[in-house]
């Protein structure tokens, strides 16, 4: 692969984000209402291709379980507020309306209530109750700590998130999560990730893992390339995993792990590219969270923007578009890709001629940068 000389001691790989490509027609068209835009991995099945990421302003009990009963999947932030707090409703409202400049500060007070095991059970019941599948994220700081209750509380997929996640963590303090061990012991499938390379990648699918989630601070409410110098665009990323997957595959004889796109895609072209790119399936956050009932009141922040040394993220104002469902499937409320995501998705696949998400992964791309006003 060519690399560009950055100067007389350093090269670099030339790496592409969703704005540097675009989807080419083929010769071929279909109408979107034959298209199949449904998702399998393990025993569970979703009618969209849909992951809402475990943060605060983006997923409530409420609103997985409505995620839920649309075809897709929600996941419960398991060290947020709802885990910490009998009712966080009036903290999420408060964070809603905080100073710019004073929000990480008070931020860190609301979160430092202690995690409580038994509102882990509450949340994950309430979710199970309503009949829809259950699935909860902790960090790879807290799984040792709180794995048992998630499994116990009927959880129905486990999701390991960070900013990054290896397979080969190494700490000279603490003896540090083992994951290969822990999938294999685990009795319900795993999904791990952030990974942004071919080789990080083929190291998480070796764990066992169902699947892997791909990106790194690339989400709307993310500062690690300003304050961390950290940055992975997505178009790349996403490919580079796809690759992965693919000798993965070879390598076993056939065991297929997910590749999830996670971060950056905030409109449906996006999301439609992430697809183009390898992805089985999209990990969604200010796009969900511009739904007119998101716990986050119009406002999307994650984990990085209350770190407690460090923030490697902000608070930020997406505002509200529309229902959750007009989110996902329409009708459009704007030509902006706030709205009706997957009819955008089923619309790119019909007018490229694919059926279903796997053959669509073989669309053709080409490297078109544009650049949003």
């Amino acid at each position: 692969m060519t690399e560009i000389e950055i100067g007389r001691g350093k090269r670099g790989r030339r790496a592409y984000s969703f704005d540097d490509i675009a989807i080419v027609p083929s010769r071929r068209t279909r109408d979107p209402e034959e298209v199949s835009v449904s998702w399998q991995i393990d025993a569970y099945h979703f009618d969209l291709p849909v992951m809402a990421a475990p943060m605060d302003s983006v997923v409530s009990p409420e609103s997985a379980i409505e995620l839920g009963r649309l075809g897709g999947l929600a996941v419960l932030d398991l060290e947020g507020l709802w885990t910490r707090y009998e009712n966080p409703e009036p903290l999420l409202a408060e964070i809603a309306t905080l100073d710019h400049h004073a929000s990480t500060a008070r931020m860190r007070e609301i979160y430092e209530a202690p995690i409580r095991p038994d509102l882990i059970t509450l949340r994950l019941k309430e979710i199970r109750d309503s009949g829809v599948t259950v699935a909860g994220a902790l960090s790879p700081q807290r799984t040792q700590e709180h794995w048992k209750t998630v499994v116990d509380a009927g959880a129905d997929l486990f999701v390991i998130r960070g900013t990054t996640v290896s397979a080969e963590h190494v700490s000279g303090r603490a003896e540090p999560l083992n994951l290969k061990r822990f999938i294999y012991e685990l009795d319900v499938p795993v999904i791990v990730g952030g990974v942004a390379t071919y080789t990080a990648a083929l190291h998480l699918m070796r764990t066992g893992a169902a699947g892997v989630l791909v990106g790194f601070g690339g989400g709307a409410a993310h500062t690690t390339r300003r304050t961390l110098g950290i940055h992975a665009p997505m178009a790349s990323a996403v490919a580079d995993v796809a690759a992965a997957r693919r000798d993965y595959m070879d390598e076993t004889g056939g065991r297929y792990v997910h590749v999830i796109a996670d971060g950056g895609m905030g409109l449906s072209g996006d999301i439609v590219k992430a697809f183009a790119c390898g992805a089985d399936a999209v990990m969604l956050g200010a796009a969900l969270a511009r739904s007119n009932d998101a716990p986050g009141h119009g406002f999307h922040w994650g984990s990085e923007a209350y770190h407690g040394e460090l923030p490697r993220g902000e608070r930020v104002e997406v505002g509200s578009v529309g229902t959750l469902p007009q989110i996902l499937t329409g009708p459009g409320q704007a030509a902006d890709g706030t709205t009706n995501l997957i009819g955008a998705l089923r619309r790119a696949m019909a007018t490229t001629g694919y059926l279903d998400l796997k053959e669509f992964q073989r669309v053709e791309v080409v490297v078109a940068p544009y650049h949003r006003s």
